[in-house]
């Protein structure tokens, strides 16, 4: 038996000799660990170790709740889409289902992104309107979402028949090359003449996304608006148009057509959030903006907050973070992006996180472009159709399995720097608690319903703990 299990279970049988009532809440935990000895683990049933005393490190209160949960998931890039597809139909069906369900232990992913054209995760550029000789369309006659029919619609709709509360939200990496002032679909910015067309485009996509059975839920106007890449897809696109192209021509188009797809703002970093809230100064725009997506490579998760603060109508969504050969150390990876994209993301008003890729290949492609070093959450190896689990893997399942959809974010208080967590109170009435050990001491203590626990939990371990609500 290994040496946590063994400590949880005596941690038990000490527990099981205290005179305690018998609706005192005993929880289930699962356990990844830095060293990767146990990752996403079923551990010893805990019980408690008497009444809360006020010390402990962590104290939960289910009756302040907060902004209601979506849930956790990465993108189908065409890359992902193709790699999927591209497997023996028994696998695929069997790492489809491990993903996007919840039975014999599957993630359970119920938040994903699609791109709209290509991105650099596409063997090819291109858009949904490429035209001859590049020839301007703005009645978009060329318009064809051909290219997502051959991997990734099919591939959505298959995690949409295992879990129907995946929630779909898209974006593109460039409008049409005739739309922009390079006439390319690298860098650039997009003529305001072709605001209308634009609008048009984005409608058309989720009306015809829609009709191949992918129900889009939210869009944002474009990926990284604040950067201009140099060899993949990518436009600028400054505040003051954000605005104007929003307020005057996607919101209300979207809006005459009758669509129900939400309006997100920016799909960029933590680290400048004077963009976001100058587009929502705009009334116009914000009239049709549902809340702001937010990217993790610069900056730091709290940016959500005094966005939030500022305007508490609109939501938060961590919409991109990739993983990557730059923080190939399992523990690191695995305490930072559970830090951030998980508990920071939820203490900080996101109702969901993305990751990036959801599958890429043992070159960490197939890319054209951009990232030549991203890891995907799983990766599959097109020779022999071997799928390794990555850290991100984890991570997610940590909150995925376990934080389901409209579930609701509630009070954690810490007391010192030695833990990082965040809790949900889940439709069921079943309680999770996600914490990260940051650094050694004595076991964890947490509070919850006036009893105590304690946990032995070494430094850089995550655990996921659940009081169900039969046992309250």
């Amino acid at each position: 038996m290994r040496p946590i299990a063994a400590a949880l279970v005596a941690l038990a049988l000490t527990a099981g000799s205290t005179k305690l009532s018998a609706a005192a809440p005993a929880a289930e935990m699962w356990l990844t660990t830095a060293d990767e000895s146990q990752k996403l683990a079923v551990q010893p049933m805990l019980s408690p170790t008497g009444p809360a005393t006020g010390d402990e490190a962590v104290t939960i209160d289910s009756s302040r709740r907060f902004q209601r949960m979506h849930g956790f998931g990465a993108a189908m890039t065409d890359a992902s889409a193709e790699l999927f597809s591209r497997l023996p139909a028994d696998k695929r069906r069997a790492i489809m289902a491990e993903l996007f369900g919840r039975k014999n232990g599957g993630l359970g992913l119920s938040f994903t992104r699609l791109t709209v054209g290509a991105s650099d995760f596409s063997r090819t550029h291109y858009s949904y309107d490429d035209t001859p000789g590049n020839a301007p369309d703005p009645g978009l006659r060329y318009f064809s979402i051909a290219p997502a029919r051959k991997y990734v619609l099919p591939r959505v709709r298959e995690a949409l028949a295992i879990n129907p509360k995946l929630k779909v939200m898209i974006s593109p990496w460039s409008p049409p090359a005739w739309m922009k002032t390079t006439k390319s679909l690298i860098q650039g910015q997009l003529l305001s003449e072709y605001y209308p067309a634009f609008a048009n485009y984005l409608a058309r996509t989720v009306q015809a996304f829609g009709r191949d059975g992918v129900p889009v839920s939210m869009v944002t106007i474009q990926n990284e608006p604040d950067f201009e890449p140099g060899d993949y897809p990518g436009m600028r696109v400054n505040p003051p148009e954000r605005a104007i192209i929003i307020g005057r021509h996607v919101g209300p188009t979207f809006r005459a057509l009758g669509l129900k797809t939400q309006i997100l703002d920016y799909d960029h970093n933590w680290d400048k959030p004077e963009l976001p809230l100058a587009v929502l100064a705009d009334s116009r725009a914000r009239a049709y903006i549902a809340g702001v997506a937010w990217h993790c490579y610069n900056g730091d998760v709290p940016a959500q907050s005094p966005v939030h603060d500022a305007y508490r109508d609109k939501d938060a969504w961590q919409t991109e973070c990739s993983g990557g050969e730059w923080g190939p150390h399992f523990g690191e990876t695995l305490g930072w992006m559970t830090d951030k994209l998980i508990i920071g993301v939820a203490n900080n008003w996101g109702r969901g996180s993305l990751t990036w890729n959801l599958a890429l290949d043992t070159q960490h492609g197939p890319h054209h472009g951009g990232c030549a070093d991203c890891r995907g959450v799983v990766t599959i190896d097109p020779a022999s159709g071997a799928i390794t689990r990555n850290v991100e893997y984890f991570v997610l399942g940590h909150a995925s399995r376990f934080v389901l959809p409209g579930a609701y974010r509630i009070a954690t208080v810490k007391r010192g720097d030695g833990v990082e967590a965040a809790a949900f109170l889940n439709p069921d009435g079943s309680r999770v608690a996600i914490l990260h050990r940051t650094s050694a001491g004595a076991p964890l203590t947490i509070a919850i319903d006036g009893q105590r626990f304690a946990m032995p939990l070494a430094a850089g371990s995550v655990v996921t703990v659940r009081w169900s609500a039969g046992r309250r």
